[in-house]
């Protein structure tokens, strides 16, 4: 798709010293019922030692048994939301991302779900929540807005399905909309402290997506 890693800001590129640990992700793409596409997210325990509580694409870090950032995108996917490996289609692999806060070096596997499976939290101290949030959530300008952190670093953020998502995982996804063209003029002046922003989340009622009790799409 000839992603420039530079798209996601300079702190993505990778240093030029040291070994960094390999990661990958999975940006799942399918049909949803309302006929346009929808993409598979999670939202990480709160217990967690790194990122709790965060949105997420599925993925983490290669293990020594991994053919590559395709099989482990799929294999932490599997672990994480139960999907069935089969029915995921790789299309190609983007710019490998530096995230200096983990020192991962992580490679963004685009894919479509050309046969989805049913999904849940397959364990409660890694995953909370697994959805399909619709494209169309995602690219309306009343969801997009700027969150600036703790450090005073600003990015863009979405309020999707009840959840907030920010981050890495927003700037990716903030790219591929505007790459690919799904992108609709939202107001990246409105900017929103990131508690402020948490707090908003919560207030909405998930949209466009319906889960249970236990995080299972219900399709």
């Amino acid at each position: 798709m000839g992603l420039d890693p530079a798209w996601f800001g300079w702190r993505r590129l990778q240093p030029d010293s040291g070994e960094p640990r390999r990661a990958s992700v999975l940006m799942l793409f399918t049909d949803g019922e309302s006929g346009g596409p929808d993409v598979l997210l999670t939202e990480r325990a709160a217990t967690l030692r790194s990122h709790a509580g965060q949105v997420a694409f599925p993925g983490g870090r290669l293990d020594p048994t991994d053919t590559g950032p395709v099989h482990a995108a799929l294999r932490e996917a599997r672990e994480e939301t139960g999907l069935d490996p089969s029915g995921v289609v790789p299309l190609t692999l983007l710019p490998d991302l530096f995230i200096p806060p983990t020192g991962f070096l992580v490679t963004p596997v685009l894919a479509h779900w050309a046969s989805p499976s049913p999904v849940r939290v397959v364990d409660t101290a890694e995953v909370a929540r697994v959805v399909r949030v619709p494209v169309a959530v995602l690219t309306d300008p009343a969801n997009r807005f700027t969150v600036r952190g703790p450090s005073g670093h600003t990015g863009p953020a979405f309020d999707a399905a009840g959840l907030m998502v920010w981050g890495f995982t927003a700037g990716l996804l903030s790219a591929l909309l505007q790459r690919s063209g799904w992108e609709r003029p939202w107001d990246a002046g409105r900017v929103l402290d990131l508690d402020d922003a948490w707090a908003r989340a919560r207030r909405h009622e998930p949209e466009g997506v319906r889960v249970d009790d236990h995080g299972v799409v219900d399709r």
